[in-house]
């Protein structure tokens, strides 16, 4: 399935210089372009949310017919128990995080442990967790870590514009992690000279305009043909001003979501 991801809605969820769009709105506004999947994605609100406000959300994506996954930061076994109960309140099939959080950075061997601790009870509920490409993390150690826990609900959610801050080629990552992907962040990503030419900046592109080779990546992983599900986020500049950023933002997702479709 092709889906929508709270970093689809960054800067309308930000309310820098308006009302911040409301996770409900996110729903609707996923729904408004024919999509039924939803990853709530490092939105901080949710874990502030009571169990009431948690079960009147996840009836309200119930309603519009969304598919809800869920996202995080951290695999402390505590945090990995906590999102595990919120899986459980959406009907959630997969909770995306990270080695290291905010709090914590564990060691591989730690790491190793404590997703030993709380994978038992991801694999008797039937949720995957799938690990991110990111830069804190050489793509090497996390397949490595990924095999030698060896679960069947523990894999890899696939970004491999992040790792180029780890001096890694994005096709190398995608292809070092194909037999382990779980879920596919989908973004394009670029480097533009800094005025002056004195340096660059690597940020997002819209979808089909940058460096990301998206069609290795479906010809390597395969996630229609596996049932991989591909969440649409992006890397946007903020671009002067509310109305131009949000405008952006929305026109960024219809290409993406477009661009999708046009490779089904």
């Amino acid at each position: 399935m092709i889906g929508l991801g709270t970093y689809a809605f960054f800067w309308q969820h930000a309310g820098r210089e308006s009302a911040p769009l409301s996770l409900t709105g996110a729903f609707e506004a996923t729904r408004e372009m024919g999509l039924e999947l939803f990853q709530i994605c490092d939105f901080e609100p949710l874990e502030r949310m009571s169990d009431d406000e948690l079960a009147v959300a996840a009836s309200t994506a119930r309603d519009l017919g969304l598919t809800i996954e869920l996202g995080t930061k951290g695999i402390e076994p505590a945090r990995l128990a906590r999102f595990l109960e919120i899986a459980a309140v959406f009907d959630a099939r997969l909770v995306r995080s990270m080695l290291y959080s905010p709090e914590s950075r564990p060691s591989l061997a730690d790491a190793e442990d404590w997703m030993r601790q709380a994978l038992p009870a991801y694999e008797a509920a039937g949720v995957t967790l799938a690990l991110e490409t990111y830069e804190q993390l050489a793509t090497a150690d996390l397949v490595a870590l990924v095999e030698r826990i060896g679960s069947p609900r523990l894999g890899v959610c696939l970004d491999p514009g992040n790792v180029v801050a780890r001096l890694e080629r994005p096709r190398d990552c995608v292809e070092a992690v194909a037999d382990h992907v779980k879920n596919v962040h989908v973004k394009d990503f670029a480097f533009a000279r800094q005025p002056g030419w004195v340096g660059f900046t690597y940020s997002g592109t819209r979808m089909g305009e940058g460096l990301h080779d998206y069609p290795h990546l479906l010809e390597t992983v395969r996630p229609r043909e596996r049932g991989i599900n591909e969440i649409v986020e992006h890397w946007l500049p903020w671009q002067g001003d509310a109305e131009t950023t949000i405008r952006t933002e929305r026109e960024w997702t219809r290409a993406t979501v477009d661009y999708l479709r046009s490779t089904t």
